[in-house]
């Protein structure tokens, strides 16, 4: 150990000090590092947070929190000196701190480079075109006259993203014509966000890719999977996807990619549309995903184990499917004052189901939770899941292609 890090340790609460074995310092401490904690139990792994707030969904159901900024080098310098090795629950982070603190021997996985590309969406674009990757045509803005060339090349309508910060359709505009676009393109560029202008492509489906990677470059892929999108926003991931065995090797192909060229430790997802019967990357995500939730009933490792075993360098687990067929509805806070546990002990009627809810209070468009439903027949598996999500969200379930 450094000393830099000794001197640290020596100064954290007993609830932070690094104790014998393994432990894993979270950074973020929402539904996917309270889901980490779960499945950390069975393998007696430790899990410390840094939480934003002890209102976060993880910081409500764990011994070793820490509040503080997820950017700032103090709480991160803590949590990282209580750790074996630190990992994240999202991407709002500072590439410089974390440089800074594996310059002074903190084992962060990934690692901060790795999370350079995963956090802005130009790295990513210049990845794939290097790469030669299938993947929309785009352009940085630099001036609203940027968005009419580009117009002009590729065909209206176009898409509009912010280079870093976007996620659940947050960040991503897509304007109806030409004028449309360059008025929100200039308002956009004036408040100071960064942008690229993407060609709008005719997508048949939504799809993604998990991929468990270690430090060494032993991967497990996972299934690839559909993602039912509404309005930027996933509904339903459903398992496998109902699509032909090229494809999905495919897809296998260029998660393992991506996977590799980024040099990810732990689970990353690949987002992908399919177009024109061919596959295009949409983004990459460095941390388990709302694609995988399926995975905790669904398959024989769930993406949470995984990502624990991968930034630990242990073996990776089986990622195989436990069932024909296997769907997650998210729950989703409609405009109206939800109840949702008042609602659920008629959510779990629904036969066969499990419900995750992640503590978090109900806003419009908020994902609270999830439901996921294993079967043999896909339709009736997507009805039960579906119907018990609608019954907790007090909303009319959507029918299936909606």
């Amino acid at each position: 150990m450094s000393r830099a890090r000794k001197s640290t340790s020596a100064t954290l609460p007993a609830a932070l000090r690094v104790e014998p074995g393994n432990t894993v310092g979270v950074v973020g401490a929402g539904q996917l590092a309270r889901m980490l904690i779960e499945a950390a139990i069975p393998l007696d792994i430790t899990v410390r947070l840094l939480a934003a707030s002890e209102g976060d969904g993880a910081a409500q159901v764990s011994p070793h929190v820490l509040i503080g900024p997820p950017a700032a080098y103090t709480p991160l310098a803590r949590l990282a000196a209580a750790s074996s090795v630190l990992t994240f629950d999202h991407e709002l982070v500072d590439i410089q701190v974390l440089e800074r603190l594996e310059r002074e021997g903190h084992c962060l996985r990934p690692s901060s480079s790795t999370l350079a590309i995963a956090q802005d969406k130009g790295r990513q674009r210049r990845l794939f075109s290097a790469r030669g990757l299938p993947a929309p045509a785009y352009a940085f803005l630099r001036e609203a006259a940027d968005v009419d060339r580009f117009g002009g090349t590729h065909g209206w309508p176009v898409v509009l993203k912010a280079v870093r910060g976007g996620y659940d359709g947050r960040g991503v505009w897509m304007p109806a014509d030409a004028p449309s676009a360059m008025k929100l393109a200039t308002e956009l560029l004036d408040a100071g966000i960064e942008l690229l202008v993407e060609e709008r492509v005719s997508i048949e489906r939504e799809l993604a890719m998990l991929v468990a990677r270690r430090p060494d470059g032993e991967c497990a892929v996972y299934p690839v999977v559909e993602t039912v999108q509404r309005d930027g926003i996933c509904h339903e991931i459903l398992a496998p996807a109902p699509v032909d065995a090229a494809l999905a090797a495919e897809a296998h192909r260029l998660a393992l990619d991506v996977a590799t060229a980024i040099d990810v430790s732990g689970i990353m997802a690949l987002e992908l549309f399919l177009s024109a019967g061919k596959l295009m990357i949409n983004e990459i995500a460095t941390r388990p995903h709302n694609s995988g939730h399926y995975t905790i009933e669904g398959s024989v490792t769930s993406q949470f184990e995984n990502h624990l075993r991968a930034v630990l360098d242990w073996p990776l687990g089986d990622t195989g499917l436990v069932a024909p067929a296997v769907v997650t509805a998210n729950v989703l806070a409609g405009p109206e004052t939800v109840d949702l546990h008042r609602n659920l002990p008629a959510a779990l009627a629904v036969s066969g189901v499990r419900v995750h809810l992640y503590g978090k209070a109900p806003r419009p468009g908020r994902k609270v939770g999830h439901v996921t439903a294993l079967g043999q027949d896909p339709v009736e598996t997507r009805a039960r899941a579906v119907k018990a999500a609608a019954i907790l969200a007090n909303r009319a379930p959507v029918e299936a292609g909606r």
